[in-house]
């Protein structure tokens, strides 16, 4: 997982984490509820959804962070406290009227909290952590349940502020729900972001703008239409494109790749051009081996790279 870095620009990472062993856990009720937690907590955080997929056993989402050292205000502060805690509960009793008071005052309770709380914020670990806590609590009250929900770390990778790099990955995550064969197009899976800000969703909309400020615009990465890529591969079955990307080493329309698992969106550590990947990994500390960025195959894709090699079950 690509760690954060301390930085005065923006950061984006695709995020994703799964259930224990996979199990789809999550029906409708459980997915527009973790819809609704995964805004919630961005707000508390400070970060900027680009975009998301909230599927039966695992989330994506694609997210802009703040730098580290933006400041915060006591009024913003409140406000995002209760946001995330409108009201008290068995483990935050403490109301936002309490806090706003500790907050006037500036004595030592204050300062602690001021300082607890920030460090929470601009941050990828502080805000999944909160958002996975947060579900599993209800998820496990809700089914008279004990335990772990997730599977692990969640996985992070990197992903360049460029607006083509931010819209392949958005498209991918978008596209969840076609390569799961639940829909045909994503504007009829209502636990993305792309459909629901077809929907009239303000955040979402606002959060898609990133990658594209026209949705039609869009939705051409979504579908490949005006890509000149017109080879009468669009209706390939998903199988063939995927022997055609594993066993033939080939190339097929970025429309079409986008609707086989891709591992490099999730595996690739970062994600961008090829100078952004060297960048990036020449601040990683030294490892055995020196990395470098390895071009994505399979289709033509603009010149992105990732910072890791991935040789087995690449497609699927």
């Amino acid at each position: 997982m690509a760690r954060r870095k301390a930085s005065d620009q923006l950061s984006y990472h695709h995020l994703m984490s799964r259930t224990v062993n996979g199990e789809a856990l999550f029906g409708d009720r459980e997915r527009e509820v973790l819809r609704k937690m995964i805004w919630q907590v961005a707000e508390f955080s400070g970060v900027r959804v680009v975009t998301y997929a909230v599927m039966k056993n695992h989330f994506h989402i694609l997210a802009e962070v703040p730098p580290e050292n933006t400041e915060v205000s006591d009024a913003e502060l409140v406000r995002r406290y209760r946001k995330l805690y409108p009201k008290p509960t068995p483990w935050n009793p403490m109301p936002a009227e309490v806090l706003e008071g500790h907050l006037k005052d500036n004595f030592l309770d204050g300062r602690e909290l001021r300082k607890e709380l920030t460090r929470r914020m601009h941050d990828v670990s502080e805000f999944m952590r909160t958002l996975k806590l947060r579900f599993t609590l209800w998820f496990n009250r809700s089914r008279d349940r004990f335990g772990p929900l997730w599977s692990a770390r969640f996985k992070s990778v990197l992903v360049e502020g460029d607006r083509w790099a931010l819209r392949t990955v958005a498209a991918y995550i978008d596209l969840n729900a076609v390569r799961a064969g639940l829909v045909s197009d994503p504007k009829d899976y209502r636990f993305c972001g792309y459909a629901e800000a077809l929907g009239g969703g303000r955040l979402a909309r606002a959060g898609l703008s990133v990658v594209d400020k026209d949705l039609a615009g869009y939705r051409q990465t979504l579908y490949g239409a005006g890509g000149g890529e017109k080879e009468g591969k669009a209706s390939i079955s998903h199988e063939e494109a995927v022997r055609v990307l594993q066993e033939e080493k080939g190339k097929l329309p970025l429309s079409v790749v986008l609707r086989c698992r891709v591992r490099y969106f999730s595996d690739g550590m970062v994600l961008g051009s090829e100078d952004f990947v060297r960048r990036t990994l020449k601040d990683e500390p030294d490892g055995k081996r020196a990395r470098r960025p390895h071009p994505l195959r399979g289709s033509d894709w603009k010149g992105l790279a990732v910072g890791t090699g991935l040789r087995k079950g690449l497609f699927g």
